[in-house]
């Protein structure tokens, strides 16, 4: 399959089949009444496992949910049973807010086969498919490390692309986010954005019952954001969670390898040696 996503009653249809997987992936930001892993409990699609982004990240970095090494995240995966020949699906309960993070992290991390569902668990609980409350307990595995650095951008390689104009940032944030106009939800991080990034807040590529506008939409989006969509594209937002909305919208276009900038404005609103400016 070409598209990155599978619509809910192509899962139904394979949940007994042992090479699909399935990971729940939902994720609340700082400040939001939430948590994933209590709505995991609650109920889940049959057979799925927990994916808790901040969990599986680099513990050592200040920074929120950073990729862990290699060796650290296959220690992580093979827990909950991941296996790389399968095909995995991705979903959350927030309309497609942090499924693709998960979607980006495990390829990321050298799994091939990775979708998203299509307007994850609203889409699901509105058909009335089955749930079920007890946790998944797959049969551990063990994986080798792997990594696709072209997949990530740090803070080096985005000063060197704002310096050298080689690639267009592009920025999923809110509009006042990005302009300034709005406190950032993390403490001590400025307001504001890269000088030269675009614009694209993640929600405008996602239709209003949660599953992935179709490529002629997403193509208008990105085009009336200003992006050229024959430029090479690094993605960004507040902590690299909404910017895989964006890398996920540029795969349905046939764009599969976009890189996400880890850090995002975590990492460059939170120093003092970066560039930051406001408006549009």
């Amino acid at each position: 399959m070409s598209d990155p996503l599978v619509s809910t009653s192509w899962l139904a249809d394979r949940l007994d089949d042992p090479n699909v997987q399935v990971v729940d992936a939902t994720w609340y930001m700082p400040g939001e009444t939430g948590d994933g892993r209590a709505e995991y409990a609650a109920g889940h699609i049959p057979g799925a496992v927990f994916f808790d982004i901040d969990a599986i990240a680099d513990q050592t970095s200040d920074l929120p949910h950073m990729l862990p090494a290699p060796e650290a995240f296959a220690a992580a995966a093979g827990a909950l049973g991941l296996r790389r020949e399968a095909t995995i699906v991705v979903y959350d309960a927030r309309n497609m807010f942090s499924a693709p993070r998960v979607w980006w992290t495990l390829r990321v991390m050298g799994f091939r086969d990775v979708f998203v569902l299509d307007g994850g668990l609203s889409r699901w609980r509105a058909e009335g498919r089955a749930l079920e409350t007890k946790p998944a307990a797959p049969a551990p595995t063990t994986l080798a490390p792997a990594f696709r650095p072209e997949l990530v951008r740090g803070l080096a390689a985005v000063r060197d692309h704002l310096a050298q104009g080689d690639a267009q940032l592009v920025d999923a944030r809110s509009g006042p986010r990005f302009r300034g106009e709005a406190q950032e939800p993390r403490a001590g991080v400025r307001s504001g954005h890269m000088p030269g990034a675009k614009n694209l807040p993640w929600g405008e590529l996602v239709a209003a019952d949660g599953t992935l506008k179709p490529p002629a939409a997403l193509r208008a989006a990105f085009e009336q954001a200003g992006v050229d969509l024959d430029r090479p594209i690094v993605t960004t937002c507040g902590s690299g969670v909404t910017a895989a909305v964006l890398a996920l919208g540029l795969a349905r276009l046939g764009r599969e390898a976009t890189p996400v900038y880890d850090g995002s404005w975590a990492e460059w609103g939170g120093r003092g040696d970066t560039a930051v400016v406001t408006g549009d």
